[in-house]
């Protein structure tokens, strides 16, 4: 297969918002194979993708591939992993981009509800620990060959570069940041985002060891974005669009190295500033 060499990408959801914004990004700028999941419709997804993903992206619709996948769900992770391996048996994931996220909002003590509760944390973080043992595997290891440099796309320069390393980069919040809570409120979003920043950090040490050089992993905020998840919060501020926080955090993630001190492990925003745990 010719995009063995090369590795494949997924973005996982990417039915909607900054997900949505991913794919786009990575059929447009990359020749490589993009795996993409939805709840549901899969079909649709893929259709949208399409028509809204540029006409001069080099076979992007043989290069997209769909799987419906509900993260709270792992029998869907596990039969999305068991496809993968049986159509791409040789190829690494080059880049991974994991983004499952839900709010219940609540003010004070007295309105969390034991239900919405556990269900911010299975999407926030059982969703992103379960993707994480699956897409494991898939990563390259330190013995592993190097990628191959994917050609450039027909529609001139691309805004970003793939670097000659895997990178899994998982979505977190600045509203997960201890460090930086000085607002309160938001019980159950704000300790599942939190979890976010330790999984990327745990993660990435055990790459240090299976990947070395070859892979790392990381956090990311992709600031405050118009999107449905958002919509409650439209007021006026200054919001970024999907397609803009998308190409940012991209941007930086793709001139990260792998060094230690390159912030591996670590949670960035789509400005490329840290935000702290």
């Amino acid at each position: 297969m010719a995009f063995a060499k090369s590795g494949f990408a997924l973005v996982t959801p990417a039915s909607k918002g900054l997900g949505f914004a991913f794919a786009q990004q990575l059929l447009s700028h990359t020749d490589l194979p993009v795996l993409v999941t939805a709840r549901r419709d899969g079909g649709e997804l893929r259709n949208r993708l399409l028509k809204e993903t540029s006409n001069e992206s080099d076979k992007a619709e043989e290069r997209l591939r769909v799987f419906e996948v509900d993260v709270t769900d792992e029998t869907t992770i596990h039969s999305m992993a068991t496809h993968m391996r049986e159509e791409y048996p040789k190829a690494s994931l080059r880049i991974a981009i994991t983004v499952p996220g839900v709010l219940h909002v609540e003010k004070s003590p007295s309105q969390i509800d034991a239900a919405d509760a556990l269900h911010s944390f299975k999407v926030n973080a059982l969703g992103p620990l379960l993707l994480m043992k699956h897409l494991a595997p898939f990563l390259p290891t330190k013995s592993s060959n190097g990628f191959a440099d994917d050609s450039p796309p027909t529609s001139g320069e691309r805004p970003w570069k793939l670097p000659p390393h895997a990178i899994y980069a998982m979505m977190a919040a600045r509203v997960g940041s201890i460090s930086d809570n000085s607002a309160g409120g938001w019980y159950s979003y704000r300790a599942s985002k939190a979890s976010v920043f330790q999984l990327a950090k745990t993660f990435d040490l055990y790459l240090r060891s299976r990947s070395r050089d070859r892979a790392f992993a990381v956090a990311m905020h992709p600031g405050t974005v118009q999107t449905d998840f958002t919509r409650d919060y439209w007021d006026g501020r200054h919001m970024l669009q999907p397609d803009e926080s998308a190409a940012r955090l991209l941007r930086h993630l793709c001139g990260m190295r792998t060094g230690d001190s390159d912030g591996r492990g670590r949670c960035w925003d789509w400005k490329g500033e840290e935000v702290l745990p």
